[in-house]
This record gives structure tokens, sequence and C-alpha cells, in this order.
């Protein structure tokens, strides 16, 4: 028996070549989240829109507290954390460390 891995079926892969990443942007207002998700799209060449999501602070009573969150799933682990986190920045926003 050789040392040598078998090939794997089309679709698996090792567990140190594959990540399911998936990144969060805080930004402070829906039309801040919405440029973000176009930008994702021209910038980093994001095919799968990002779904936006509104986080209420929490103990907040007013509808306007809220922080949009855009999810980029990145299942190959290709985008630059500190890229993405320079991007949400120019919106006032952060990438939000997991």
């Amino acid at each position: 028996m050789s040392g040598a891995r078998p090939a794997l079926p089309d679709g698996d892969r090792d567990n140190d070549r594959v990540s399911d990443v998936r990144h969060v942007l805080v930004l402070p207002d829906r039309d801040s989240a919405e440029e973000v998700a176009e930008a994702l799209a021209e910038r980093f060449g994001v095919t799968e829109e990002p779904q936006l999501v509104r986080d209420a602070l929490a103990g907040e009573d007013d509808a306007e507290d809220a922080q949009w969150l855009v999810v980029v799933e990145d299942p190959t682990g290709i985008h630059d954390p500190a890229k993405l986190d320079a991007l949400a920045d120019e919106y006032e926003g952060w990438l939000e460390a997991e």
C-alpha cells in the first residue's frame, strides 16, 4: 500500500483546502449596505447576491437605531478580509470578526 491519498470524487475536497467562510460586514444604514452589496460585485466579483439583514440594536426602541449586515458567502475563501474591511470602512462600517 502506497502513502498516496486516493482520488476524491468530484465535489469533495480535502479539509485543508476548503473552508466554509461567511463574511459579515456591518453598516450604519440600509443605503450603505445596498451600496456595499453593489460594490462587492464590481470590486470583488461576488456573483451570488449578498444577503442584507437589518440588525436592531439591543435595547433600542427607535426603528432608526439599527445596523445593517451584508452577509457574503465565500466557500472557497478567496475574498481577503482586510480588503472587505477596507470596503466597509469607506461606508463607516466594519468587517465583523468571527
